[in-house]
């Protein structure tokens, strides 16, 4: 659930979004990781300086700002995936290339031993 604001920025060849707690939570996660020398710190400040805060309307839509949506290729057409612990918006060509291969690593996970 977004809440009132949340955060987008750049993630993975799309635009994630993330509620107000969420985004503090990624973003202590992967200072720490930047911090225990397994990212550079560019990532970070990449990670930082793409994001932007977003607001949703009565009808739960949020704006997302033309330099994010050229960063990451969003076209007209979008397709919006619930990924757990926040949301990604795909260009719907590219999320198109990206969903078999999600499918087949989904149907590795379930299948195998632990979960």
């Amino acid at each position: 659930h977004l809440g009132e604001r949340g955060f987008a920025t750049t993630f993975q060849d799309c635009v994630g979004v993330w509620s107000e707690t969420g985004w503090a939570d990624i973003a202590q996660r992967f200072d720490q990781l930047v911090k225990e020398g397994r990212f550079d710190r560019n990532a970070l400040r990449a990670f930082g300086a793409n994001a932007v805060e977003v607001r949703p309307d009565t009808q739960g839509r949020i704006n997302v700002p033309q330099r994010l949506r050229d960063k990451v290729g969003l076209g007209r057409d979008l397709v919006v995936i619930g990924a757990i612990t926040h949301i990604e918006l795909w260009d719907a060509e590219r999320w198109s290339d990206v969903d078999s291969a999600a499918d087949a690593a989904l149907l590795e996970a379930v299948t195998a031993p632990g979960l």
